[in-house]
């Protein structure tokens, strides 16, 4: 049963929400502009709001719907982790595309969703609260993802379901390295910025 479930949570985590959008709007693929990255953030700056957000919500339904199938069928917590870390890192490395795939955020918010709405609902809170104020998605991201394991505890109070959160968390922050060095020397784009 964990099997099934982290191979259709991997094989779906796969595809790329923001390389199909852009495809179909007739964009230039993400992987070749700005920062190179198939994510919601590069898709902002290549190619608006709009494409922008069905890919968030894209990559979102990735993490979320395995998880969420997971939990309504009643399975044990090792499943539900199991799905989640596995849609995770099929974003991150998508058998589709080489292995080569995005930085992980919205998938793992997806996740978290699907494992308990409150605890998704409070990291998502966490992400724009940043974005908003200080205007860099990427710190946002770390922010958000730093505190997730926390939160994941004090809702779940589950050992499998918080180790799992913190693995991604971890890979997660590991994906960021290159924006955590422009943070550190200023030169890190902020939200709505044009990339050269």
């Amino acid at each position: 049963m964990i099997t099934g479930f982290a191979l259709f949570g991997y094989l779906l985590g796969s595809v790329s929400t923001s390389i199909i959008t852009c495809k179909i709007m007739g964009l230039p693929d993400p992987r070749t502009v700005g920062s190179h990255n198939p994510g919601a953030t590069n898709v902002l700056r290549a190619g608006g709001k709009k494409a922008a957000a069905i890919t968030l919500i894209g990559d979102m339904l990735k993490g979320l719907t395995p998880v969420l199938i997971a939990v309504l069928s009643d399975m044990q917590n090792e499943v539900i982790a199991a799905a989640g870390v596995a849609a995770f890192l099929g974003h991150i490395f998508p058998l589709y595309y080489g292995f080569k795939g995005g930085k992980g955020v919205a998938t793992i918010l997806g996740v978290l969703l699907g494992i308990n709405w409150l605890l998704g609902l409070g990291t998502i809170a966490i992400w724009l609260f940043i974005a908003f104020t200080i205007r860099y998605s990427s710190l946002s991201a770390l922010v958000a993802a730093s505190g997730s394991p926390v939160l994941t505890w004090f809702i779940t109070q589950s050992p499998v379901i918080t180790g799992s959160v913190c693995f991604m968390a971890i890979l997660l922050i590991w994906k960021h390295k290159s924006n955590i060095q422009n943070l550190l020397s200023g030169k890190e784009d902020k939200i709505g910025s044009k990339k050269s």
